[in-house]
């Protein structure tokens, strides 16, 4: 385990501490997920970033699982603390991280949301940012 007292990426993890991880890459704009499964895992919308998984280390990961949530992807989890911490597709080519575990200040900001029509029916999407019906929402992962 690193110390993190000496690292010099972006820093997160789990409300317990079991789940640690840093970033070392840039990590792509926040994208808000109103799809069931999201609402499901977090109690409410998802807000994400992500990562390629190079650029990803976890640091900590005693508390660290994984569910199958469909033929796609599968989600990360904190087991001690029920965080919801990741969403990775089977492809590998990126991780996504919920953007409220990581430690602030980000620099990040919002930039669409995606599966809208599966938005709760509890509360409205009243920004103009782009709205997709699907998970395709061109927001790409910088180079770096």
């Amino acid at each position: 385990m690193r110390d993190e007292k000496n690292s010099t990426g972006t820093m997160g993890g789990c409300l317990c501490g079991a789940v640690r991880y840093e970033v070392s890459g840039p990590l792509r704009a926040v994208v808000n997920c109103h799809c069931g499964q999201c609402r499901h895992t977090s109690g409410h919308f998802v807000a994400a970033t992500a990562v390629r998984p190079k650029a990803m280390t976890l640091i900590a990961s005693e508390g660290l699982r994984w569910y199958q949530s469909s033929d796609t992807a599968r989600r990360g989890f904190c087991q001690n603390c029920g965080s919801s911490l990741f969403w990775e597709p089977v492809s590998g080519e990126k991780i996504v991280i919920m953007a409220g575990t990581l430690d602030g200040p980000t620099g990040l900001r919002t930039a669409a949301h995606i599966f809208v029509g599966d938005a709760g029916d509890y509360y409205e999407i009243d920004d103009d940012l782009p709205r997709f019906a699907s998970g395709d929402h061109g927001v790409e992962i910088p180079d770096g």
